[in-house]
């Protein structure tokens, strides 16, 4: 899969002129191998070898580049993350205490319910959908435990 993401990586960085450097695929393999949203602070926790501001630039060309995913958090800290094109279609559970962001997948029966809810809701209310995104708000393990 690994090669998979960065080919797709570094086709999408090359339509927008930019270049695919060993700091930005070092980026990418460590949101591959944390798999959930993370922020800054959790990307160098987790052994980013970039500065603070080395790491906002290349998640800001990679965001801008549809690579990256910025998630707002109820605790002000974006959050990152791979774009679900690719590591896969998934929804979101939030700590409504620390903001920690964890991603989740749906059965397959459950992801199709949803999908002809989420397009009824739509199609009601005069929209038409490009996709969904669900999150599920709660109290992490580490908070309701601590």
């Amino acid at each position: 899969m690994s090669n998979e993401v960065h080919g797709t990586v570094r086709d999408r960085l090359r339509r927008s002129r930019q270049r695919y450097t060993s700091g930005r695929q070092a980026l990418v393999d460590l949101l591959l191998a944390v798999g959930r949203p993370v922020t800054i602070t959790d990307l160098l926790e987790s052994g980013a070898h970039q500065s603070q501001s080395s790491l906002y630039r290349n998640l800001a060309i990679l965001e801008q580049c549809g690579v990256v995913r910025r998630l707002p958090s109820i605790d002000d800290l974006a959050r990152y993350e791979l774009d679900e094109e690719l590591t896969g279609h998934h929804h979101h559970l939030v700590c409504t205490d620390c903001g920690r962001i964890d991603d989740v997948t749906f059965s397959d029966d459950l992801e199709a319910s949803l999908s002809v809810a989420a397009e009824r809701m739509g199609r009601d209310h005069g929209y038409r959908l490009d996709a969904h995104h669900l999150e599920l708000m709660g109290v992490c393990g580490d908070c309701h435990d601590g």
